[in-house]
């Protein structure tokens, strides 16, 4: 029992309402507590309803949901860096491994463009350019405008932005090979097939494709966009032996490439992909298709508008030749084929000053394309080729065959052919140089040498004749005893000493030339009696340069060795100035101007040939065809005759007339000379004489000679004159 008058002590205490209320002191119940206490925690929860317990229960399978889904795709991040960490670093790897296997990059260099041969003519025009490239480098700036467009567009056309390899084509185009599963577009860029071009090997290896990039890196590096692309279209191929735009151009479009239009150019341009397939000299049709592919690539790239690739689509690209086409790259080709004996292996740019005057050279392709085109079916002419040159040699124009692009085999140069009545002035200049002349007379009539019976053209016979009528009527059997009386062998020897290569025969034959020769040593063999007597060795390459003017080869200039004397050098040129007046080669007339020739025909018209001269050029025609089959009524006077005319007129125009070398004046005779007569049609037995014969003296002329029947010489067909018997003082006096 508590003791009455001493306060009680009264603890706080936070749970006695009633009390509070009552004594009026400030308590706090629970209610009023920020956050209950635990033991009260759950007497005061209320009831959940049950919309809301399973809002909660959504709410928390969600947020689960949503955790696994964040979770995985930060669990493919995580994986694919790991994963693409470790495939940079075997990518790096593989490339150091191949990178290894390259030289030192100090010692990398554009590798030296192969050698160009830049062939022109006497005044400078370009010929045609050889080599292993097929053509000259051109700086960006000489070309056509669109050829660098319309390669851009079709190869690599974000090659401005790139550093020399485009992750964007690349991609683009392994997806697009993947999807069609083939190789169907490649990811290079334009530096990458320049690497490929200059460096590597184009096999499809990893190797060859890391070290691609590795050397594209590199001359990104070394060398700016334009410097880069200028090398690639000098270096790319395009087809049919053409290595750069240049010599595409001059391949399939007969021009340089400065003047390429649009067509041209996206020609160009789509050949890159399959260059021989493309090439259109192949598959013209294919190679146009190619073309307006690029021609629309173009246009999607803003290069050209659409009016210009309306307009490009509208051309029509020139059909090119399987070759190249012209009549000049058979000078080319006979450049290059003396070349090396000059100047040895090409080892450098050079340029090849030629003798050949390109008017004359376009003047004579055309003339024999056009002959053969009119003749081949009428009378069935396959093939020609011309010579010209001056009369010291300097060949102005050569033509070996129709058409280049069909053909490109020289027949001017190469073909060996018998030259028929073609090779007779040769055998009549070995008479002449044995005391005969102009006037001295034989029997044109049967004659028998051995088992050979040789006949005239038209197969009738004349009875006496000069040597100046049976050449310009082109006799056989005159020229054929002609042969006997000096000797086959002399007859060689004066063809050869005139420039005759050529292996020769000598037999009794030679005289209607049916021993092999070409058009070219032919011609160059009448050459001395258009300069004076003097020898020629023909040539075409004057001079030989590089490209800082140092000269390599220069030919000598001197003149040749005296071949024909003066006195056979009039007598020559005056018979054989009548075989175009009077005789067989009237269709080679030049009018006023004094001109000389022989026309050739061999057996059955195999051939037929006219070989004449002026004061200023030397020219040569030959027409046949290349299996040896007949043309039909084809002479040496024919079209070999005409054709020489339709080019020696014009290639005379303004030039003065010049009188041939050489004044010949024939000797008359006061005291006539008796001559046996003999019966025409009779054959003749005609022995060989050797090769050593005596000069016969030339005959003094009988009045009758004069007034223009000639007569008989003497001995003519073996007839002996009957010796007077000797009698015993003779023999005792040694008479």
């Amino acid at each position: 029992m508590a003791r009455r008058g001493k306060p009680t002590r009264i603890e706080p205490t936070f749970d006695a309402p009633a009390r509070r209320k009552s004594n009026g002191e400030m308590r706090v119940t629970a209610e009023d507590r920020a956050v209950a206490s635990p033991a009260k925690r759950k007497a005061t929860k209320k009831p959940a309803k049950a919309g809301s317990a399973r809002r909660k229960q959504n709410t928390r399978k969600q947020t689960r949901k949503r955790g696994g889904l964040f979770g995985f795709i930060g669990k493919s991040i995580y994986w694919c860096f790991v994963l693409g960490l470790w495939g940079a670093i075997g990518v790096a790897g593989i490339v150091g491994y191949y990178a290894s296997k390259l030289p030192q990059s100090s010692s990398w260099a554009i590798p030296e463009r192969p050698p160009n041969a830049r062939i022109v003519s006497a005044d400078g025009a370009l010929i045609a350019n050889r080599g292993v490239t097929g053509g000259a480098a051109m700086r960006l700036d000489e070309m056509s405008p669109y050829i660098p467009m319309a390669v851009i567009a079709v190869e690599d056309r974000r090659y401005k932005s790139h550093f020399g390899f485009d992750p964007i084509g690349f991609t683009r185009a392994m997806v697009r090979n993947l999807m069609a599963q083939r190789l169907v577009e490649g990811g290079s860029t334009i530096t990458q097939q320049l690497a490929k071009n200059l460096f590597l090997e184009p096999s499809r290896t990893i190797e060859r494709k890391v070290q691609e990039l590795i050397i594209a890196l590199w001359l990104e590096s070394k060398y700016d966009k334009d410097e880069i692309l200028e090398l690639y279209l000098n270096r790319v191929y395009f087809g049919s032996g053409a290595y750069g735009v240049d010599a595409a151009s001059r391949r399939y479009f007969s021009k340089s490439a400065r003047d390429v239009n649009l067509a041209e150019a996206a020609l160009l341009a789509g050949l890159l992909k399959a260059p021989s397939r493309l090439s259109p000299a192949k598959n013209p049709e294919l190679a146009e298709a190619r073309a307006q592919v690029v021609l629309g690539t173009m246009r999607r790239a803003d290069f050209i508008t659409d009016r210009e690739a309306t307009k490009a689509l509208t051309m029509q690209a020139k059909k090119a030749k399987h070759f190249w086409s012209g009549s000049e790259h058979y000078v080319a080709d006979l450049v290059m084929k003396q070349l090396p004996d000059l100047i040895g292996e090409l080892r450098e740019d050079v340029i090849i000053d030629t003798t050949i005057d390109m008017t004359l050279q376009k003047q004579a392709g055309k003339v024999i394309a056009d002959t053969i085109s009119e003749n081949i079916k009428k009378r069935n002419v396959g093939q020609g080729a011309l010579v010209s040159m001056t009369p010291y040699g300097a060949v102005k124009a050569l033509v070996g065959g129709r058409e280049y692009a069909d053909s490109q085999f020289n027949r001017a140069t190469d073909a060996k052919r018998q030259p028929g009545s073609a090779f007779k002035p040769i055998v009549y200049l070995a008479a002449l140089e044995t005391g005969r002349t102009p006037e001295s007379v034989r029997q044109d009539a049967p004659i028998r040498i051995g088992k050979w019976k040789p006949v005239n053209y038209d197969r009738k016979f004349r009875g006496p004749v000069s040597l100046d009528t049976s050449l310009a009527k082109s006799l056989n059997t005159v020229a054929a005893q002609m042969v006997m009386e000096v000797g086959p062998g002399n007859v060689v020897k004066t063809a050869q000493r005139l420039g005759i290569k050529s292996k020769l025969t000598p037999n009794a034959s030679i005289a209607l030339g049916t021993s092999e020769v070409t058009l070219m040593e032919l011609t160059g063999s009448y050459a001395p009696f258009a300069n004076g007597g003097t020898s020629v060795s023909p040539y075409v390459i004057k001079r030989v340069t590089d490209l800082d003017g140092n000269v390599l080869y220069e030919r000598k200039s001197g003149q040749g060795t005296q071949v024909v004397r003066a006195r056979e050098l009039g007598m020559m040129n005056s018979m054989l100035r009548h075989v175009i007046t009077k005789g067989t080669g009237k269709n080679a007339s030049l009018g006023k101007r004094e001109a000389a020739g022989k026309t050739g025909t061999t057996q059955n018209s195999r051939d037929g040939l006219f070989v004449g001269y002026t004061a200023n050029l030397v020219t040569g025609v030959w027409y046949g065809n290349d299996d040896g089959k007949p043309m039909k009524k084809v002479t040496g006077g024919s079209l070999p005759a005409s054709t020489w005319q339709k080019f020696m007129a014009p290639a005379h125009k303004g030039l003065e007339l010049a009188s041939l070398p050489g004044n010949y004046q024939p000797v008359v005779a006061a005291i006539p000379t008796p001559q046996p007569q003999r019966n025409v049609g009779q054959s003749q037995q005609i022995q060989p004489r050797g090769n050593d014969l005596s000069s016969e003296r030339p005959q003094r002329r009988s009045l009758s000679e004069i007034d223009g029947n000639p007569r008989p010489g003497v001995n003519v067909g073996g007839g002996q004159t009957r010796e007077k018997p000797k009698t015993i003082l003779d023999l005792i006096f040694g008479g």
